[in-house]
This record gives C-alpha cells, sequence and structure tokens, in this order.
C-alpha cells in the first residue's frame, strides 16, 4: 500500500488544479486513477462502454466499467454526485452477470463517492475529497485485488459456490477431450492459481486472461501449447530475452505450483470460450477455506450437479476452533492491549503454535486457522504501533522471515491427491490475502511472489500413518479435523481394518471409523504435558455401546472434554456426504489455570447453539459425573424385572403374514389355525395389521393338508440351507418354527426397539399373549403394571436419550445397555404402589381414544392435555422415586441425578 499511496499522492498533485471538464478530461481521470492500482495498458478498462438505461429505455455511455468490479460514472466539477450515481446504477440491468460491478463510483475531479452494493449497512457510501486520496487509499483497494469481502459473509459464500461451478463446468471439458485425472488435477489447480492472480494483485491485472484472448487462436488450436509456455515461464527465475513481451512481465511463482511437468491438453474453441468465461469472473471474491471444499467436489458427477447445495460453512468449522482455542488468544490479546511487553510474549506465543488437521480434505480447517492466526498477529503489531513501539515492525520492508505465523506451521494429512493438491494451493491464496490485509494496515507486507514452499500436506492414510514423522508435538501443537463417518454397517473392509490396527484389537464391535482418529491423537501426545485436539464426529459416539471403549482410554491418558457442542446439523464437505447429525468435542489436560469446560446445546439441528458453562463435560456430553455406562447381563435396580427381546423368524419371509397375502392364508383351513398377530416396531406404534404363523404345536399332518403351509415351510428350509451362519443352517431341521423363541405364555408388556426422537415419553403397552413380539420388540413380564409406569417417564426416556444408541437420530432401545443399567434405588412398598398407580392413570388417559395409535396419542404436536397431565404426575412420583429432592424441569436436572443415582449403586459393590 505504500507504493499505492505514493501513486496516489502523484496523482493528486497532477489533477488538484485542473478544470475538471467531463467531456474533455473524464477518461484521461479514469485511466490515471486506475493506474494508481495498477491497471495501467490493459483492457482490465472498458470506456465508454454503451448501455441502456433501465429507468428510460434510453441508450446512454457508461464512462469506465472493469467488469465485475467497478463502474466509473464522471461529472463536471461541482455536479450532484448523488446523482451521477443514480444514472451509474440505471446502467447495471443491462450488464452481463460477468460485468456486473460491485461498487460504484463517482467523481467530480474534486471528491469521490464509493458504494458498495453488498455492504447493506450505512458504511456501503464513502465520500473524500481528491486531496484525501493518499490517506484514503485503502477505500479503492479492491482496484488493486485487495481482499474486500467480509469473511464468512452470505456474498462471499455466494461467489465461491458460483466459482466452483465456473471450475465444474471447465473440469467437465477437460474430462470430456480424454485428458488423464492426474494431470487435470493438476492443470485445473494452476488455472485457479493464474485466475486468481488476475484479479487479487499477484500480477498485473488480467495478465492471464489477456494472454489467452491475445495470444490464442479463436479456434483453441494452439491453447494447450501456449498456456503450457505460461506454466513453464512462471517457474523460471531467469527469463529468456527473446520472450513474448506478455511473457515477460510474468514473475517467479516457485512454491511448486509449477513445477511438476504434465502432458498439453488439447482444446477446441468451445474449451477456450469456457475457459475465457472462467477467467472473467472476479476470483478475488472467493473464501479459499468454502471455495476449496466445493472445489473438491468438481471431479465427482453427482456432487457437480449439487455444488452449492452441501458445503462447510465457516461458521461450523468455527464452531470447532473457536473454543478449541482461538478463543483463548483473543482472551489473551485483550488481556495484554496495554502491555508492550506482554503483546510482544503473546505474539512470540502465536509464533509457536503448531496445527495439524489428520483429515485435512481440502484444508479448509486449516485455511481458517491460518487466517484467524494472522489476523490476529497484525492486531498485535497494530496495537504496537498504537502504544508507539515498532521495534516489531521493520521500517523499510516486511519479509517472510518477519512473520511469526507462516504456512509452515499447519499441517495436514489427506488420503487423496486431489483435495491435497487443493489444500496446499489455498494456502497460498489464504497466505496473499492475509498479506493484502497486513498492506493495509501497516503500508507493507511480505511480498506474495515468489511463493513459498509448502510441503506440509502429506498424502497418504492417516491411520497408518505415525503422526510424529510429519509433526513432533510439543505443549502448544493442536490437532483438529473433521475425518470421516462411518458406522460399523457402513464401513468397508479396508476401514475395518484400519479400525483394528489402530485400537490394537480384533474386535472392533460398533466402533465407529471416526473413533480411530482419537485414538491416533492420544498416541501422537503421549509424553507431552500439553496440547489440545478436538474432531467433528457422528454423535453416535457419545451414545450407546462405544462410549466406554472410546472414552475409558482418552480419560485414562489424562484428558478432559474442554468444549462440546451437542448434536446439531453439519454439512460435510465430502462429494457425496450427507448431511449428519453431529458433535464437537475438544480435549486439553485441564490444570489449574485451565477453564472451566463449556457445553454449547441446541434447541434445534438447524438453530445456534447456546453455551454454557459447567462443572465438567462426561462422555455423554452432560454436566455429570465423568463415569461411564457398560452393559450389563443383569438388572442393576433391586425392583425391575428382567426384559428379554422378541422372536427372530430368520425365515425369508415365509413365515410372516402381510396384508397382501392374508386371503390366501385364511382361505386354507389348516394354515388359518396357526394364524397370529405379529408385532415389530412399525405395527407395535402405528396398530397397523400383520401376522405371522406360530407354529409351536404343530401337528405335523397338518403340512400335507395344506398347500399354503407346504409352499412357506419350503421356502423357510431353503433359506435356510442357503446360509453361511451353521446356527442358521442348523435351524433348518426345524422350518416350521422361529429361529429363536421367546413368547411369554401369559400377557406382556411389549416395548418397541426404536422411539421417535420426537416424543416426550417412550411408548410401551400391554400385549396378549397371542399376539406374538418380532425382534423389534422387547417384553417384561409386568403383572402389576409397575415396569410400565417406569417405562413411560421422563426419567427413563433420559436415560435412554442420554446413554442408549441410535437409529439414525431416534433412540433405540437395548435391555442389556439401557434397562439393565437404569438406576432407579429399592423403593418402598408405599412409593411402589404410588408409582403403580401413577402408571394405571396414563393408561386411562389412554383409553378415553380407543381407536388411537400409539403414534397418534403421542403425536407431540396433538397430545390429549388429559394424557399429558397423567405423564406429568407420574413423573413427579418417577422422580422421587430416583432420588431428587425437588421438582425436576429439564433433562439436564434429570441427568444429573440419574449419573449420580448409577454412581452410587455401581461404586457401591451393586454391579
Amino acid at each position: 500500500m505504500n507504493e499505492i499511496r505514493k501513486r496516489a499522492g502523484k496523482f493528486v498533485s497532477e489533477w488538484k488544479d485542473e478544470p475538471g471538464e467531463e467531456r474533455q478530461q473524464a477518461q484521461s481521470f479514469v485511466r490515471d486513477l486506475l493506474g494508481v492500482y495498477g491497471i495501467t495498458e490493459t483492457k482490465a478498462a472498458s470506456y465508454e462502454r454503451r448501455a441502456k438505461r433501465s429507468s428510460t429505455g434510453n441508450g446512454g455511455y457508461i464512462d469506465a466499467l472493469v467488469p465485475g468490479l467497478c463502474l466509473v460514472e464522471m461529472k463536471s466539477a461541482g455536479k450532484n454526485l448523488e446523482e451521477a450515481e443514480r444514472q451509474a446504477l440505471d446502467y447495471i440491468d443491462d450488464l452481463t452477470d460477468a460485468e456486473a460491478p460491485r461498487w460504484v463510483i463517482t467523481s467530480d475531479f474534486r471528491q469521490f463517492r464509493i458504494l458498495d452494493l453488498h455492504d447493506r449497512t450505512e458504511g456501503a457510501v464513502q465520500e473524500f475529497a481528491l486531496t484525501g486520496l493518499p490517506v484514503k487509499a485503502e477505500a479503492l483497494a479492491f482496484l488493486a485485488g485487495y481482499q474486500t469481502r467480509s469473511f464468512g459473509s452470505v456474498e462471499q459464500e455466494a461467489a465461491s459456490i458460483k466459482a466452483a461451478r465456473v471450475m465444474a463446468s471447465l473440469y467437465e471439458t477437460l474430462e470430456k477431450s480424454g485428458y488423464p485425472d492426474h494431470e487435470a488435477s493438476v492443470f485445473l489447480v494452476r488455472i485457479l492459481f493464474c485466475m486468481y492472480a488476475d484479479d487479487s494483485g499477484l500480477w498485473d491485472r488480467d495478465l492471464f486472461t489477456e494472454f489467452i484472448e491475445d495470444r490464442t487462436r479463436d479456434d483453441g488450436s494452439d491453447l494447450g501449447p501456449q498456456i503450457a509456455m505460461f506454466f513453464q515461464v512462471l517457474n523460471q527465475k531467469i527469463k529468456p530475452g527473446h520472450l513474448d513481451e506478455a511473457l515477460q512481465k510474468l514473475p517467479y511463482a516457485n512454491g511448486g505450483v509449477f513445477a511438476e511437468t504434465i502432458s498439453i491438453p488439447a482444446f477446441d474453441s468451445e474449451m477456450r470460450s469456457k475457459l475465457l468465461d472462467a477467467c472473467r469472473f472476479n476470483w478475488a471474491d472467493i473464501s479459499p477455506a468454502i471455495f476449496g471444499s466445493l472445489f473438491q467436489a468438481v471431479k465427482d458427477k453427482k456432487s457437480r450437479r449439487q455444488l452449492g447445495e452441501h458445503y462447510t460453512t465457516e461458521t461450523n468449522i468455527l464452531k470447532t476452533l473457536g473454543p478449541l482455542f482461538l478463543d483463548d488468544l483473543k482472551t489473551r490479546f485483550a488481556d495484554e492491549q496495554h502491555s508492550v511487553q506482554g503483546l510482544k510474549k503473546f505474539r512470540a506465543h502465536l509464533g509457536q503454535i503448531r496445527l495439524i488437521d489428520p483429515a485435512a480434505g481440502c484444508g479448509n480447517f486449516l485455511l481458517l486457522s491460518y487466517r484467524e492466526l494472522r489476523a490476529l498477529d497484525l492486531a498485535v503489531l497494530i496495537r504496537l504501533r498504537e502504544l508507539g513501539d515498532t521495534t516489531e515492525v521493520p521500517t523499510m520492508f516486511f519479509t517472510r522471515d518477519d512473520l511469526v505465523v507462516r504456512p509452515e506451521h499447519f499441517f495436514g494429512i489427506e488420503i487423496e491427491e486431489w483435495p491435497a493438491r487443493i489444500a496446499s494451493t489455498a494456502l497460498h491464496l489464504a497466505d496473499h490475502q492475509a498479506n493484502q490485509a497486513m498492506s493495509l494496515e501497516l503500508g507493507m507486507a511480505p511480498d506474495s511472489l515468489p511463493l513459498g514452499t509448502i510441503d506440509t500436506i502429506h498424502v497418504g492414510n492417516a491411520l497408518r500413518t505415525n503422526w510424529r514423522d510429519i509433526l513432533n508435538p510439543t505443549v502448544n501443537t493442536i490437532v483438529v479435523g473433521n475425518p470421516p463417518f462411518k458406522g460399523h454397517r457402513g464401513r468397508e473392509a479396508e476401514q475395518a481394518a484400519d479400525l483394528r490396527t489402530v485400537w490394537g484389537r480384533e474386535d472392533i464391535g460398533r466402533l465407529d471409523y471416526v473413533t480411530a482418529w482419537y485414538r491416533k491423537a492420544v498416541e501422537f501426545f503421549d509424553g507431552v504435558p500439553g496440547g489440545r485436539f478436538a474432531f467433528v464426529s457422528t454423535n453416535s459416539i457419545t451414545q450407546g455401546e462405544p462410549v466406554p471403549t472410546l472414552f475409558g482410554p482418552v480419560f485414562a491418558a489424562g484428558w478432559r472434554i474442554r468444549y462440546a457442542h451437542r448434536t446439531f446439523g453439519w454439512s460435510s464437505e465430502a462429494p457425496g456426504a450427507a448431511n449428519v447429525h453431529c458433535v464437537v468435542i475438544g480435549f486439553d489436560r485441564g490444570g489449574r489455570a485451565a477453564p472451566a469446560p463449556t457445553l454449547f446445546f441446541y434447541d434445534t439441528l438447524r438453530g445456534a447453539p447456546t453455551a454454557k458453562t459447567v462443572d465438567r463435560i462426561n462422555a455423554y456430553l452432560i454436566d455429570g459425573p465423568n463415569i461411564l455406562v457398560a452393559q450389563r447381563r443383569t438388572v442393576l435396580a433391586p425392583d425391575l424385572p428382567p426384559v428379554t427381546m422378541g422372536s427372530m423368524p430368520r425365515d425369508g419371509k415365509n413365515l410372516i403374514v402381510e396384508k397382501e397375502d392374508y386371503a390366501e392364508v385364511t382361505a386354507d383351513p389348516v394354515a388359518a389355525k396357526y394364524l397370529h398377530r405379529y408385532m415389530m416396531g412399525e405395527e407395535f406404534i402405528n396398530g397397523e395389521d400383520r401376522w405371522c404363523l406360530w407354529m409351536t404345536d404343530l401337528d405335523p399332518a397338518d403340512v400335507d393338508r395344506s398347500p399354503v403351509l407346504r409352499k412357506r415351510l419350503e421356502g423357510v428350509r431353503a433359506m435356510r440351507l442357503a446360509s453361511k451362519a451353521p446356527s442358521t443352517r442348523k435351524m433348518a431341521e426345524t422350518p416350521h418354527l422361529f429361529g429363536q423363541r421367546s413368547q411369554p405364555e401369559t400377557s406382556y408388556l411389549g416395548i418397541p426397539k426404536v422411539f421417535s426422537e420426537r416424543r416426550r415419553w417412550a411408548t410401551a403397552a400391554r400385549m396378549p399373549a397371542d399376539v406374538i413380539a418380532g425382534d423389534k420388540v422387547y417384553k417384561v413380564d409386568d403383572p402389576d403394571g409397575f415396569a410400565f409406569a417406569v417405562m413411560s417417564s421422563s426419567m427413563f426416556i433420559t436415560w435412554q436419550k442420554s446413554v442408549g444408541g441410535r437409529w439414525k437420530s431416534d433412540p433405540s432401545f437395548s435391555n442389556t445397555l439401557v434397562w439393565n443399567t437404569l438406576p432407579l434405588p429399592k423403593v418402598t412398598d408405599v412409593l411402589r404402589q404410588a408409582v403403580i398407580e401413577a402408571g394405571q392413570k396414563v393408561l386411562d388417559a389412554r383409553d378415553l381414544h380407543p381407536g388411537r395409535s400409539l403414534e397418534d396419542l403421542y403425536n407431540p404436536l396433538a397430545m390429549d392435555p388429559v394424557l399429558v397431565s397423567s405423564h406429568n404426575a407420574l413423573d413427579r412420583v418417577l422422580d422421587k422415586a430416583f432420588g431428587a429432592r425437588r421438582a425436576l424441569v429439564t433433562e439436564a436436572d434429570r441427568q444429573r441425578v440419574l449419573f449420580q443415582r448409577y454412581e452410587e449403586m455401581t461404586t457401591a459393590g451393586q454391579l
């Protein structure tokens, strides 16, 4: 910026005494103004551009237009600039999307008025005198390609989405031409760099664009060789003297971006046209972090069609980075505001931070971390200057060695080459943006070219890599990222092998793939007294069976949960990835100086979080004792009966009778006598009809007398014999029986395996003995209704949601993990009777609507007030039974009581 200010001063001295006549002097004035910001003898600006006024339909002329950037409207000295601005705005509707400007500059040779069309605040308009230009030079810094979008803004996100679509179109043309995939990756990254350099001030504006326009044929036949030459020259420190003058202007890029030799793609006129369309986009507007994640999707056909629908927002990334380390740093900076020595120590600390993302993808966590740390460093330098200390800022120029936060402090491991290459390149772009911000504030910054070498993004399998081979951890090392999620049902054989290797065990059970990164992080920091790590993860890691397996070793190694975001919706940047229910969990070593943990709650999956400072955060992301609930074979609560799973057919659907088959089966009198109602979870909740053939008392002669039985039993036998499981093949000896049978002979309490997340209470119900409970229904002998009452309480559903597993987002019941661990203390006979009576009131309220299913009865938007009231009354009695000493209102209140009871009952030798 210092050089720009010098040129601005010369511009002012040359124009301050001119008469300022629009017709004679406007074009010269604008040319000289653009020259101040490096737009010189190029076609970057067009003058006297013909355009139609939207208000009248009449034609007119735009004094100057830099497509996609700004429109300039001049008036003679003393004229009204607001009127000139209205005239300029009148032309914009007649421009193409590529031409439409973000800024409108109006001037009467004495004053400047600048309007930011994307700024909806009062600061959208700036006005200053011609003589004030050297001081206000940053107001027009966008002309030199300086970053102008507020980070994370809607406009920047929209620009990044549009940019990715432009690149997707370009990639499709390369793909159709048969260009090799690896070389297409290298080529596209180089093209991206050149287009960004055109618009961001890395070199003269539109240098690359004009080279394509002026030095290549319209049919595209020589475009490949010419671009190859352009890339080659960028990689030459000393340039041959006979080069084309356009190539002579190119700086030495370095940085490895242009080092690899690749084959030359063949272009045609359409491909050349698409490349030029891409060049006309304003690439200075993009966010490297957002664009990187979108750019990653360019090579996936399905993701290309959905570009912009799913990407990781900066807001979501900062949910991870903020409480992990950025918030602390910002607080420390604020605390040291008035101390020169304190600020210097703080700056030295910034230089000691090293960050590694072992699931780097396209580097968005690294990019935002780098951007934020560079911004903090700049804030320190500005504040030191305000305090009169200049020892940290050189007097002449700023070099890379003067920076304390550098790209080479940021490391990544990525399994695929394409996103790794994007990450390295995007770090260069982020570095340039940070240098521009520094130049605007301090008047100087390190030169962005030649690029420094970034060799810290490693291509490889992070789970088979020793992270210490990449970075040796210290107390100032931070591990952060968004590793891939894969549940036990969806993981591939190679991923299962990764898990076994990392955990050092053959039995990996229900561990999600993401848990391997936690294990590796703990190993990485082994022996280091500090450090921090955090990962975005599927919320399933804090639920159900895997919790003790994952968190036991983490806590045993001396880590505590520093902060956690409870379940919220996260859009992953990976191609083809779905929106998932996520948590963010950050760890540190604790200690006296460590802040109290922070827990972030969400009212809705897409809502904003509410932060709460708590005493501790346990593995279930609850403010409660740091205990781990493991499966039990027996019931912990002395007054609760055992729960067992229903019967499993394992029949190839031959013993199950659907609605469409019911008439056929009932028409066969022999088969009909074995027909029973059959309940799986869907039928249980919705009251739907389904049947099964239950033949524990089968007369063998009936098989020969019934075509229906004979056909179906033959089907069962064939299915079981074809199984790979020995136990299933054994069952072929008795094809008339369910594979696993556990039907009670008396009425029983049925419990669906899955409850709806939407409902306030669990939906259990009594079933007659002749209704067969399938394997998606659990059952319990409950003659007096005590188990029903407990199951129908808020205490139970809170425990279920806290420690139980999930099926997608819905709570999934388990007798061993949820029921057997429910910490209900021994109750008195009087209290037991009160519980039973309160449970009966719930049944009485249900009976007021005998035709309604459980689904209808417990619709959270339409529950009968009598039913709600009866449940609330039951809750008051059960809360007391669990030992609550006051009325419990929130889920968090109940969680505290439940975990306290569990800790008491398990440590008292009742396991």
